[in-house]
């Protein structure tokens, strides 16, 4: 019989207590802010994460998780008797962390040989970040809880990855503009005549479709833009940061807007913060299938 681990890493911003109560495997990202290093979902909370980038006069500096965490980590797993592994990962397009999974496998195998045939490894590119990768993650982890096989599992991250779409509005575009989600230019114009841009991730791919002027005109873009691209009555997921007043408003606007409420609020974590600022709003949804 199949033992399946799930895997992902603290950019899918899965609480530690979701991922204890489902048996999920986080691997945590390091992130440098101020000359200090901080562990992803270890060091601190979002908040005071939040909070420091806001008192802050440097950008906070993220570092990939390495091939030697990797191998320790198929090491740990293949000697507790898992059969196989699912790594669900951040994006191959912002991370060498896909690439670093994929190399430990055969360094993994080349230490520990009697582990060849025993024990499988899949490595699944999200193509995306914080819940567009949690959120399937978690309900990764709930069919192999329920006895789903291995190919079950893929063909259902496989499907959602296919079709996830992030739209999200940074507040604030200092750490888009850094992180090259906006280019300075852009945002120099943003800033200049009060634009916030609408940023997609789709396909590891991110655009800017579209600016918005006036704050107030932030929520209804995105509402708009769920009812054209979103699978109706599918699962969503609020996208939120800093900003509680704003989260707690949109999140009963979207759902009198769509008849349902979100499956739940994901708060970025430290990782994702460091490229987007604290300050965002958004919204994760299922499109058409592209693939």
């Amino acid at each position: 019989m199949n033992k399946i681990k799930i895997m992902t890493d603290s950019s899918s911003d899965l609480t530690m207590e979701v991922a204890q109560k489902h048996n999920i495997h986080i691997l945590n990202f390091t992130v440098m802010i101020n000359d200090k290093s901080y562990t992803d979902n270890v060091d601190m909370t979002n908040d005071e994460f939040y909070e420091l980038m806001s008192t802050s006069s440097g950008f906070p500096k993220t570092s990939q998780i390495t091939i030697m965490q990797f191998e320790e980590v198929y090491t740990e797993f293949f000697k507790e008797g898992y059969t196989d592994i699912i790594y669900v990962s951040i994006s191959s397009t912002g991370s060498a962390t896909y690439n670093n999974a994929i190399n430990a496998i055969e360094m993994f195998y080349e230490n520990v040989p009697e582990a060849r045939g025993k024990m499988n490894i899949h490595v699944v590119d999200s193509l995306n970040y914080t819940a567009a990768m949690g959120y399937p993650t978690l309900q990764a982890a709930i069919k192999a809880k329920k006895g789903a096989d291995v190919s079950e599992i893929l063909a259902y991250l496989d499907e959602w990855f296919s079709s996830v779409e992030v739209h999200f509005v940074p507040y604030t575009l200092e750490y888009v503009k850094r992180s090259g989600r906006l280019s300075a230019a852009a945002a120099f114009v943003g800033e200049l005549l009060g634009l916030k841009p609408v940023i997609n991730i789709i396909d590891g791919e991110s655009h800017v479709p579209e600016k918005i002027r006036g704050e107030k005109n932030i929520m209804p873009k995105l509402i708009e833009t769920a009812k054209k691209n979103m699978i109706p009555q599918t699962p969503y997921i609020v996208l939120a940061g800093s900003m509680e007043d704003v989260t707690s408003a949109f999140e009963k606007e979207i759902t009198k807007a769509l008849g349902y409420p979100p499956e739940y609020t994901a708060k970025i974590g430290i990782t994702v913060a460091s490229h987007a600022g604290p300050k965002v709003i958004g919204l994760i949804f299922k499109g058409q299938k592209r693939r």
